[in-house]
């Protein structure tokens, strides 16, 4: 120890020296070669407190360990020198600024983040990075602080760790407990807003001045009790935590219901004071708390190995914060490597403004700025290597690589791993190395922890909140209604009855615990209140939650929580209806006048297709004009006939067959295809007559919304209703056509009065009120559909647990059937005797059948488009033998001859070939013009007898 003091004394004398060389303009490098014999770093911390003292250990045998390595710094030693700040943030920064004046090139520490915010201005000014093994401040900004370099785990993590437990359990409020110094602020501040990611928070927060008394605790913690979230955060200092936990448990507040979580405080007093007394373990039992995870390595085993050595009659545990201050100084020692390697030199200038502090006794004058400072950082963030903690390195925003933290359960005389966190893929019971490869996966699926033993010894998931035992009551808001009150009936200021009342006691009542209340009416009792008022109100303060006909709409949901329905509901049109009797034209209305004209186009169609497709070949096809416009009809007509005769016919062709013989495949096909429609058009008609005719119908010009939006006629709504807003922000209604209606009996006259005679033409409503107005009124009826598909529900402010414990309560009303006994009690009345009736069947429009129409006629033309194909392939056969005898071939003859060709019988044609190539095969020798007028003269007169004798056969049969 002398050796090295006397080493240091030289040190100081020689860049004493190198300082006034600098100040007289000479650079210091000048008379430098090599590396130097020793390098002065610092090092400040409490010796005695539960960090402080362990860490002492581990960097005094990190310099040894340096130090007596020849590949890390070869020629040149650490010089140590150590710092007790002694719980004083003073101490440390006087400490400090000696280590400024003593030409030290790096300080490790401090250990307080309130002190380290101090001494990195200084750092800044002085260019003398801090390497802090324990400060663990996110505030401590790499922007605002560069020369600060934190070589632990950000508590910013710590943090994220904690916010994804509470959001896993689906707990949503918790209380931090913490110190009021700048470490517990700004942790507390960096859990609120990993916690508001998630949409939780922190419901109270809990402070505790530096050094507390028990008493100062007792007070914090009662009022704790009286809150109602039981998830309490404990991020205080290890050096009185525990006091935390004894005053916690002689208030009962480690019972069950009861759930702790304490940061890495805690899993550092269990590793440094191990084993604690049984008096500080029964205060702890089913405690949570993390603890900065280091991967098992060779070199951790050995460096843990050595710990029972180094402490050798201390009992001191090695924990966590002791691993990085050891790996703290091979950083160090390798950033300063790398600095020499690089070319830099240790000198020192006086600061420019040293002869402005040079006034007094302090001396600050002394304090130098290190020339080299910047080159150093630079090397101290680009180390990569091997420690202790495993890999050690720095990202882009200088903290260190793979930030994970071990989730431990105390339990009985120690505690157990529970499972894993890491920023790379949240909770885990994997190692977190094992998950560095992977990609990241955050599914709610492999978010997953072991059982955790809460403290009261329970294995089940605690609830996290109870009723405050303040004696305070909720503020429950109802509206005074004026209307339908069946829903709810304010009868006196104690006195509130109605179905949504009942719904909402038999529910509490399926609670697990008491919840006091007191109903409260909201409304003047003369106009029926707002409903998104009343749910504002909760946002404001007013009340505590609102129960009632409250429909669950967009905007109410920004502002509240609700509960599952309790009722299914919507809005409907109510309109005026009478009763439609039947008349003797009855059977034309299911069809619309477009669909009548569409289906005997149609039929005509069809038929006129057939025709051409059986004219060559079926005799019952041919005739004068006059038959086959009357077989073309008789087809057509005996079409529906047909329909009725295909399920008592074996096939379609069977039937086709005893009902008209067609002859060729296009049109069998053509007819089949048109019966298929036919069969469809028949079964549509008929059922739409049925009903016409044997169901009573009821008519109204009201057709439903839709006639509304595009008439200009007045509509009456619910007064308080959220109606109003949705048919003027979605639907686009003018307000001035808006009639606000304030009781039944008022829609009732407005509805009968009409537009004409100042009333309404309809009512816009919640279907849940419509149906109790109609139950006594049967001139009026829904038409139309549903148009909004919503419910009631009742409010909570956002968040509330008591929303989602209320939902669950009402599902259970339901499925044992009381939800519907309730229904029926206040809310079944007589039907009216117009509810068997039916609005107006709506005619069978066009569009209905259109596919059909369209796959008909296609069939048509593309029959039609065959057929000619193949009457023009025949024709031109003909025509090239009749030209060859003939010689004509001028265009109009052709096409005269070619619709002689297509109104001639098949047949005949055939024939007629066949007769053609005999003469020519025995007249093969003969002069050919002869031949060929010859021919000439006996084909026209074959053809005048064939017509004639064709004609004569017509006239017979007709």
């Amino acid at each position: 120890m002398k050796q090295q003091q006397q080493q240091f004394t030289m040190n100081i004398i020689l860049w004493l020296l190198a300082s006034m060389i600098v100040c007289n303009g000479l650079p210091l490098n000048a008379n430098v070669s090599g590396r130097p014999a020793v390098v002065n770093i610092g090092a400040i911390f409490s010796f005695k407190t539960i960090i402080g003292k362990a860490a002492k250990i581990a960097i005094e045998t990190a310099i040894e360990d340096v130090n007596s390595n020849p590949d890390i710094l070869p020629g040149t030693k650490l010089i140590l020198q150590m710092k007790d700040s002694n719980y004083s943030g003073f101490m440390a920064v006087v400490e400090a600024l000696l280590f400024m004046e003593r030409d030290t090139v790096a300080i490790i520490g401090p250990q307080s983040s309130v002190t380290a915010h101090v001494i990195s201005h200084i750092a800044n000014v002085l260019r003398v990075p801090l390497l802090s093994f324990s400060s663990t401040d996110p505030t401590l900004s790499p922007i605002q602080f560069p020369f600060f370099v934190r070589t632990a785990q950000n508590d910013l993590y710590q943090m994220s760790a904690i916010a994804e437990i509470i959001d896993h359990y689906e707990w949503r409020e918790v209380i931090a407990i913490y110190e009021d110094d700048d470490h517990g602020r700004n942790g507390i501040a960096a859990l609120g807003d990993k916690l508001a990611e998630r949409r939780c928070r922190i419901s109270y927060k809990a402070r505790l001045s530096p050094e507390p008394t028990r008493d100062e605790i007792t007070d914090v913690l009662v009022k704790v009790a009286l809150r109602e979230s039981r998830i309490l955060v404990v991020h205080v200092p290890g050096s009185w935590g525990l006091k935390v936990f004894s005053v916690a448990q002689y208030l009962g507040m480690l019972g069950t219901g009861y759930v702790w979580i304490a940061t890495n405080w805690l899993s550092t007093v269990l590793e440094t004071n191990s084993p604690l007394s049984q008096d500080a373990m029964d205060d702890i039992q089913g405690v949570v708390t993390l603890r900065m995870y280091t991967p098992d390595s060779q070199l951790k085993r050995r460096f843990v190995s050595r710990w029972s050595n180094l402490t050798r009659g201390k009992l001191i545990g090695l924990n966590t914060y002791s691993l990085y201050a050891y790996d703290t100084v091979w950083l160090l020692a390798h950033a300063i490597n790398g600095f020499f390697n690089q070319g830099g030199n240790i000198s020192f200038l006086n600061n420019s403004r040293a002869s402005e502090l040079s006034e007094g006794n302090l001396h600050l004058d002394a304090l130098s700025v290190f020339q080299g400072g910047n080159l150093l950082l630079d090397n101290i963030l680009n180390v990569n290597m091997k420690g202790v903690t495993g890999d050690f390195r720095f990202t882009s925003d200088r903290n260190l690589i793979h930030p994970a933290f071990e989730i431990i359960n105390v339990i009985g005389t120690g505690y157990r791993r529970v499972g894993y966190w890491s920023n790379h893929s949240g909770l885990s019971t994997a190692l977190p190395e094992t998950l560095w490869e992977k990609l990241p996966n955050r599914s709610s699926t492999s978010q997953m922890l072991h059982g955790v033993v809460w403290p009261g010894q329970t294995t089940q998931k605690p609830r996290g909140w109870v009723f405050p035992n303040s004696g305070r009551h909720l503020k429950i808001g109802v509206p005074h209604r004026v209307s339908y009150r069946e829903f709810v009936s304010v009868r006196g200021p104690d006195v509130i009855t109605g179905y949504c009342i009942d719904v909402f006691t038999a529910a509490l009542n399926l609670l697990p615990y008491a919840v006091p209340y007191k109903l409260i009416p909201f409304g003047d009792g003369r106009t029926n209140p707002s409903g998104t008022e009343l749910v504002r109100l909760i946002t404001a303060g007013v009340f505590d939650a609102a129960i009632g006909d409250i429909a669950i709409i967009t905007n109410r949901t920004k502002m509240a929580d609700f509960t599952q329905p309790y009722i299914e509901s919507g809005l409907v049109v109510v309109a005026p209806v009478w009763r439609k009797n039947s008349n003797a034209f009855a059977f034309l209305r299911p069809f619309t006048g477009r669909m009548w004209a569409v289906t005997a186009i149609f039929f005509l169609l069809v038929g006129t297709v057939v025709w051409i497709l059986e004219h060559r070949m079926n005799d019952e096809f041919r005739g004068p004009p006059r038959r086959q416009v009357v077989t073309i009809l008789w087809l057509v007509l005996s079409d529906f006939g047909l329909v009725f005769q295909l399920g008592s016919s074996p096939t379609v062709s069977d039937t086709i067959r005893n009902r008209e013989n067609t002859v060729s495949v296009l049109g069998r096909i053509i007819l089949i295809i048109w019966l298929f429609v036919v069969l469809i058009i028949n079964s549509s008609y008929t059922a739409s007559l049925t009903s016409i005719l044997t169901v009573q119908q009821l008519s109204s010009p009201i057709k439903g919304i839709e006639t509304l939006v595009s008439s200009k006629d007045p509509i009456g709504y619910q007064q308080g209703s959220f109606a109003r807003n949705y048919l003027i922000d979605e639907l686009k209604i003018d307000a001035s056509r808006l009639v606000a209606l304030n009781s039944p009996e008022e829609c009732a006259k407005a509805l009968k009065d009409g537009p004409h005679k100042g009333g309404v033409a309809a009512m816009v409503d919640d279907r849940a009120y419509i149906e109790l107005f109609l139950s006594t009124r049967c001139e009026f009826s829904i038409v139309g559909q549903e148009f909004t598909k919503n419910g009631w529900g009742f409010a909570f402010p956002r968040d509330s647990p008591l929303a989602v414990d209320m939902s669950t309560a009402i599902l259970k009303l339901s499925e044992n059937g009381d939800l519907q006994r309730i229904h029926d009690k206040w809310l079944l009345r007589r039907a009216c005797s117009y509810q068997g009736a039916k609005m107006e069947v709506d005619r069978l429009q066009l569009r209905s059948f259109w596919g059909l129409f369209l796959i008909c006629g296609l069939a048509c033309l593309i029959a039609l488009f065959l057929y000619f194909l193949k009457m023009v392939r025949q024709f031109s056969r003909h025509y090239s033998e009749e030209s060859d005898l003939s010689g004509q071939s001028s265009r109009s003859a052709r096409i005269q001859t070619f619709l002689s060709f297509v109104d001639e019988k098949e047949e005949e044609v055939k024939s007629r070939s066949k007769r053609r190539q005999m003469e020519r095969t025995s007249n093969r020798s003969t002069d050919d013009g002869s031949n060929s007028t010859c021919y000439s003269i006996r084909r026209n007169s074959e053809f005048a007898s064939n017509k004639s004798l064709g004609a004569t056969t017509n006239r017979g049969e007709v």
